[in-house]
């Protein structure tokens, strides 16, 4: 999810959607139907099902150069299967993505420097084979970012990312207890 310029010189502005839905088949098909037909682009999309059996949580991140975020939460709105959808600010939220990549260590040398590396970024090693490890990273898109670049010196044999999962702040009240963090 960089922030790079499209050919019209457009920078995208990147908007985190939390839809909760009830779980039930082709809700995320009518939802991603409606993204499609609408023209708006997901940047990426994380789902999984709540603590509640009856609900899915999914995470939109939406690129709003293509269409405004009230336009696109009104469409949402409609579809019947939704049940909440709040939009998380940045600010104060703490996303996650999760990284897994195949990297080549033909030598001892790479093997060690690689090893060196994902205790650097306290990453972990998931697999080892004669001549590639597999890493896992889970963090900021900027840290995996820089992580996946330093990777690229060793050769990525497969890579995969999870997209961006995230969930509001925990707001800190004055007494030193904690409260939950208001839908936004």
């Amino acid at each position: 999810m960089s922030d790079t310029i499209d050919t019209a010189g457009n920078v995208p502005v990147w908007h985190t959607l939390m839809v909760r839905v009830e779980n039930k088949a082709g809700v995320l098909a009518r939802i991603a139907g409606l993204f499609s037909r609408r023209g708006f682009n997901i940047e990426s999309l994380a789902v999984a099902p709540t603590d509640d059996d009856r609900f899915s949580r999914i995470t939109i991140v939406v690129d709003v150069s293509s269409a405004s975020i009230d336009q696109i939460v009104k469409q949402l709105d409609k579809l019947i299967n939704v049940v909440e959808i709040r939009e998380l600010n940045p600010a104060t939220s703490i996303e996650r993505e999760l990284l897994l990549a195949t990297c080549l260590v033909g030598t001892a040398e790479d093997r060690r420097d690689l090893l060196d590396l994902v205790q650097i970024f306290d990453a972990n090693v998931l697999n080892v084979g004669f001549d590639q490890l597999m890493v896992s990273l889970a963090g900021s898109q900027r840290r995996l970012d820089d992580f996946e670049a330093l990777l690229g010196r060793y050769g990525i044999v497969d890579i995969q990312r999870t997209g961006k999962i995230a969930l509001s702040e925990l707001a800190k009240v004055d007494d030193g207890g904690m409260q939950a963090d208001t839908a936004r």
